[in-house]
């Protein structure tokens, strides 16, 4: 099992083949939500930029395989977390019921589920549903002893006290509030300047996660590599990162990203 490194492939297959069992502390999944499959595009909307309706292959499953899909992935995902690790899986009000029921299936607990508010999310534009502006992040933990840095994660906390102290986390714990990503952190294509990935995460959620609940040197591991965030944060933070990423694009980008913004090597 190599660290500080991206496998290209089936994230089942090399969870269940090349990653050891109990070996890794944290795990950030952004899969596949199964959202694809009609475009939509609003190149001229004035409510905050163009807008392209995610439309991609990878994210296209008929129920049942998407079922498949999801179970496979969770089960391999637990076989190599520690005991007392933890697993935080992205999702929309679209999949995150599967979500939770699968990873129940395998004895994990879910803890909390932050909710992260797009200020700039996309308009309402049927005018027959309340406007879709969050997604979800869920925390399951495996075991008993799972870490949480409390203290850390008030010092992460925004708002303080009238005296400066960090406050409680009464209205934090849960909730992240930050725009869909855009400008110089957002990834984009040449020429178009399109985004080259339709669900670049925040690098920001993925500080928080990885602060909350791993310590320098722990093992973190993104099944669902993409651009390489997590990768990039968790390097920044002092942490070994492990990342998966089948689709040959997405990989050549994550590699050139971390090895261009980071001191860690790619092996």
């Amino acid at each position: 099992m190599k660290t500080n490194h991206i496998y290209q492939g089936n994230c089942i297959e090399i969870l269940n083949k090349s990653i050891k069992k109990n070996s890794i502390d944290l795990i950030y999944a952004d899969p596949p939500y199964n959202l694809s499959g009609k475009k939509l595009n609003l190149e001229g909307n004035l409510t905050g930029g163009a807008f392209f309706k995610m439309n991609e292959e990878w994210d296209t499953f008929d129920y049942k395989s998407y079922l498949k899909f999801t179970e496979e992935w969770v089960s391999a995902s637990c076989k190599v977390l520690k005991d007392n690790g933890s697993i935080y899986i992205s999702c929309t009000y679209h999949n995150i019921g599967e979500v939770i029921f699968l990873a129940r299936k395998f004895n994990l607990q879910l803890k909390n589920i932050i909710t992260w508010y797009k200020t700039n999310s996309m308009p309402n534009i049927t005018k027959r549903t309340f406007t879709h502006a969050t997604e979800y992040v869920c925390w399951f933990v495996k075991g008993s002893k799972w870490k949480f840095n409390y203290e850390k994660i008030k010092k992460f906390k925004p708002k303080k006290t009238k005296s400066g102290e960090n406050k409680q986390m009464r209205d934090f714990l849960d909730f992240f509030e930050s725009p869909i990503l855009q400008g110089k952190e957002r990834i984009k294509k040449r020429g178009n300047g399109r985004a080259a990935h339709p669900t670049q995460k925040p690098e920001k959620l993925i500080e928080l996660v990885i602060t909350a609940s791993s310590d320098v040197n722990d093992i973190v591991l993104d099944p669902f590599f993409g651009t390489g965030t997590t990768g990039y944060v968790a390097a920044k933070l002092k942490r070994k990162w492990i990342g998966i990423e089948v689709n040959p694009k997405y990989f050549k980008i994550s590699k050139k990203r971390i090895s261009n913004g980071s001191k860690e090597k790619i092996r």
